[in-house]
Parts: C-alpha cells; sequence; structure tokens
C-alpha cells in the first residue's frame, strides 16, 4: 500500500507540489503557498492543460504543514 502511495505521489510531479508547497509556506505562510497552488493550476489551464485537483489539494497541503512548521519555529509574540 506504500508502494502505490509513493508511486502515486511520483506520477506527473505530485510530489513537487507537496514539497514546492511546504517549502512556499515555511518561508512565507498559508496564504502564499494557497495563492502559489491556485496560481500553478491557473497557468495549466491557461497552457492548455487540464487542472488537477489532486495537485491543488497536494500543493495546499505541504503549504499548511509548511505554515504550521513557521508558526511553531517563530510564534508570534
Amino acid at each position: 500500500m506504500l508502494k502505490n502511495a509513493i508511486a502515486w505521489l511520483r506520477r506527473s510531479h505530485r510530489l513537487h507540489h507537496l514539497l514546492g508547497g511546504f517549502v512556499v509556506g515555511l518561508a512565507l505562510g498559508f496564504a502564499a503557498a494557497y495563492t502559489a497552488a491556485a496560481v500553478l493550476e491557473f497557468k495549466d489551464w491557461q497552457w492548455g492543460g487540464k487542472p488537477s485537483v489532486a495537485d491543488f489539494i497536494l500543493t495546499v497541503a505541504g503549504g499548511t504543514a509548511g505554515a504550521v512548521v513557521r508558526t511553531l519555529i517563530f510564534p508570534a509574540t
């Protein structure tokens, strides 16, 4: 089952969406990660591709994780 999940993540650069969202969320916060996810899917649509809900969700999930880590490292004072 884990092999299937890893294979699914490797298909169509899904792992890159997850890690990229994490980096954006860590550096800039959740709102920036959500915006980046939307812009990536808009770009796919503009270039004639189909927007992927899975890619959007993975980018937002990575951004959420990055934003949580950011909050834990640098709590609001």
